[in-house]
């Protein structure tokens, strides 16, 4: 079985335009003291994270909320780039699993109408590597439509060295009371091929 890691490092990715810049502040150092003691500063969204439907909903679940079997299990691994529609999403579902990640070099996102197609499916969890799975000027939109479907988003993630294809997942969210979104660290396990 191969293990591949696909999250990001929250200290050095790039947060999103407008949010909160991630700091480490050194309270301890093992030159003056017995032990190392760091103090973090981030917003939960910073890095490879999972958004819980209450980002955009008010009356959404918060993070602790949903069921821990949504980030795990069988997932879909595809390439595609650019916005995609409805009609997309028409075409790729029959060839997904009810997790799906979309590899994009960062620039793969669901329209609107992808999310409504997606929200009728059985579909748990989307992700992404772009920094939000939607796109700037949708934002509101797509995000909702998935929140009201308690669809998990899955953010930010690193799938370079990763092929297309079916694997299992486990990105479980730091259990953060019931805050809108998490940081994660997710990994896909891959099957070894060969003869059984």
């Amino acid at each position: 079985m191969y293990i591949h890691d696909i999250s990001k490092d929250t200290l050095t990715t790039e947060v999103y335009p407008g949010d909160p810049k991630t700091v480490v502040t050194p309270l301890r150092s093992m030159d003056d003291e017995e032990c190392n003691l760091s103090q973090i500063s981030m917003c939960v969204h910073a890095g490879t994270h999972i958004d819980a439907p209450l980002h955009f909903c008010p009356d959404g679940k918060g993070i602790t909320d949903l069921r821990l079997n949504t980030f795990y299990g069988k997932c879909t691994v595809i390439t595609v780039k650019g916005v995609l529609t409805g009609e997309d999403m028409d075409k790729l579902l029959p060839y997904c699993r009810k997790r799906i990640l979309f590899r994009g070099n960062g620039d793969t996102y669901l329209s609107h109408s992808a999310a409504i197609v997606l929200a009728q499916s059985r579909v748990v969890l989307v992700g992404t590597d772009a920094d939000s799975i939607a796109p700037p000027f949708d934002e509101v939109k797509t995000h909702r439509e998935l929140g009201r479907a308690e669809i998990a988003v899955l953010e930010n993630l690193n799938l370079s060295g990763v092929d297309d294809g079916e694997y299992d997942l486990c990105a479980f969210p730091i259990k953060l009371g019931g805050l809108e979104a998490a940081p994660c660290r997710a990994i896909l396990f891959e099957q070894e091929k060969g003869l059984n």
